[in-house]
């Protein structure tokens, strides 16, 4: 009787995957549990997926943090909440030319996807006025594919969003159905599902993620890669926690470097066809084994994150370079 190596497991998963089958509860949980000694061979049946749909491209994105601090929502994980203490600097929507000097920063770093985040519940009519002017004139002069990340919409905003030339809309799951209320209070799990859906109908690309190390179980992070199948998010953010001192989950653990590619290869099979992004967290999560993770996601951010610093440009064009991989410098054509 033949028996089912591991190496074969894994091999299976991926053909699963990319004949278009999803892979059942018992056997995400399995990936998420492997052994340490079988990170090489999942990785390596999770790039096979990677690169039927990818190739050695990598796409980079990078974060333009419009609008600081001043948020009324209480998320656990966030140091711009109203409930966080930490130090960081508070502003109002950044003004046109502001954008657009992100706008140009994002290009030298080779960025092909520019992503204008701000915090608070949702924009106001004055904010998102500001951010239509800038999106404008950055589809006019420059070539860059523009996601924002707003908060929860409201239909007509979407429809402005869409109007003004913004190719895609972030708003993140974050984490399990049953784990929010846990992270947060002021706004529901729902209330994510319809404004990722609302963006769709608007015609932007929807883009939603989420955030490891919040005290899910592996059962729910297998149900967040279900869900976010299920909306047919084209981009998938995928955060590890990055606890920020004067949060409510200061005290979290960080995520484990061979668990954090586990999770990346579960998302893979799971979802495909999608661009996965290793997000927020990756460098103090990861950690040296940051360069794996590309066997198994097609997109990273480049540069600083919201309030935290992310890491020297240069050292993630030379782990794309060292990997024998591409940078997609030209995002419009995807």
């Amino acid at each position: 009787m033949k028996t089912v190596t591991a190496d074969s497991r894994w091999h299976a998963f991926a053909l699963k995957a990319l004949d278009g089958e999803c892979l059942t509860m018992e056997e995400g949980l399995a990936v998420l549990e492997a052994d340490d000694d079988e990170i090489l061979t999942m990785m390596q049946a999770a790039f096979q997926v990677r690169k039927h749909y990818y190739g050695k491209k990598v796409k980079l994105n990078m974060i333009i943090n419009a609008k600081s601090g001043l948020c009324p929502e209480d998320c656990g994980y966030c140091s711009q909440s109203i409930v966080s203490t930490a130090p960081i600097r508070k502003y109002t929507m950044l003004d046109k030319e502001t954008l657009l000097a992100g706008a140009r920063e994002a290009m030298e770093r080779k960025a092909g996807t520019y992503c204008i985040v701000a915090s608070g519940k949702g924009p106001t009519d004055k904010e998102l006025d500001q951010v239509v002017e800038a999106v404008k004139e950055i589809r006019r002069t420059m070539p860059l594919k523009i996601c924002a990340c707003l908060g929860i919409l409201k239909d007509e905003q979407a429809e402005r969003l869409a109007e003004a030339g913004v190719h895609r809309y972030n708003h993140n799951l974050n984490t399990s159905k049953a784990n929010y209320p846990s992270i947060t209070t002021t706004h529901t799990y729902d209330q994510r599902v319809e404004t990722v859906q609302k963006a769709k109908r608007s015609g932007m690309s929807p883009c939603s993620g989420v955030i490891i190390g919040m005290g899910e179980t592996n059962r729910e992070i297998v149900e967040m890669a279900y869900a976010l199948r299920e909306l047919d998010a084209d981009s998938i953010p995928i955060n590890f926690l990055n606890a920020i001192p004067g949060t409510p989950l200061e005290k979290a653990g960080r995520t484990p470097p061979m668990k954090a590619l586990k999770v990346l290869a579960l998302f893979r099979f799971i979802c495909p066809t999608k661009e996965i992004r290793v997000a927020g967290g990756r460098e103090v999560n990861l950690r040296s084994l940051q360069p794996l993770a590309l066997y198994a996601a097609n997109s990273l951010f480049v540069g600083d994150y919201l309030t935290t610093e992310g890491q020297d440009v240069q050292a993630d064009h030379a782990i794309i370079e060292d990997l024998g991989f591409e940078i997609e410098l030209n995002a419009l054509s995807s």
